[in-house]
């Protein structure tokens, strides 16, 4: 219960912590930067860093001064396709050996091709969209890799979203993140920046099921 307490406290009062850390280790916070967004977007068991959030703060520290801006985005960016590049590595990896044997519980022909399927059609939407959610942008890469989405695709979309993502709210927070109306409000803008896409990806979920439902029937 403790180490959960201290996660939340840690995404909640994100800003708090990065300056601190900044402030007793300097340029260790690269590394610390690096290290996050690399764990949250490469560990299929650990999708519950702060990544949006996390971004949105650093960009409102290097507005004021405490980080450099073009040394945080290479690194982000680098953090981010190598994390998915790596997630995907690992389902390419363990989803041969998971379904080896067909007719074993664990293998469903079906899912499978149907999986492969969507992804080398929808491969792009979901790879890059899926960087803006959080849980699915940890799952996302891992389930392309299990379903052998083609690697050259999936290299693609994934830099087009870290560029996106990376950089899209990064220089949010650099612009915005150090006024005073968003600082007052920061908690509940990461909140926010939890809640309103996981609450996005569970209805996409619910739809697609209940599609599935109907074609069933």
């Amino acid at each position: 219960m403790e180490l959960i307490s201290t996660l939340i406290d840690f995404i909640v009062h994100v800003d708090r912590h990065l300056a601190s850390f900044v402030a007793h280790y300097g340029a260790w916070i690269y590394g610390l930067l690096f290290l996050i967004i690399f764990v949250e977007t490469g560990l299929v068991v650990m999708p519950f860093l702060p990544g949006d959030s996390l971004l949105f703060v650093v960009g409102a520290l290097c507005g004021a001064g405490l980080v450099n801006l073009p040394l945080v985005l290479a690194i982000l960016l680098v953090a981010a396709i190598l994390g998915d590049q790596c997630n995907y590595s690992i389902g390419r990896f363990i989803g041969p050996k998971v379904f080896k044997w067909e007719q074993s519980r664990f293998f469903n022909r079906r899912a499978f091709d149907a999986a492969h399927e969507f992804y080398e059609r929808n491969g792009a939407v979901t790879i890059i969209i899926a960087r803006f959610m959080p849980f699915v942008r940890t799952f996302a890469p891992f389930v392309a890799g299990v379903a052998e989405m083609d690697r050259a695709k999936f290299t693609l979309y994934n830099v087009i979203g870290a560029l996106i993502w990376v950089l899209g709210i990064t220089l949010a927070g650099y612009w915005f993140g150090n006024l005073a109306w968003v600082q007052t409000n920061l908690s509940k803008i990461i909140w926010a920046m939890i809640i309103i896409p996981g609450l996005i990806a569970i209805y996409g979920g619910w739809k697609a099921r209940k599609a599935e439902k109907v074609k069933a029937a």
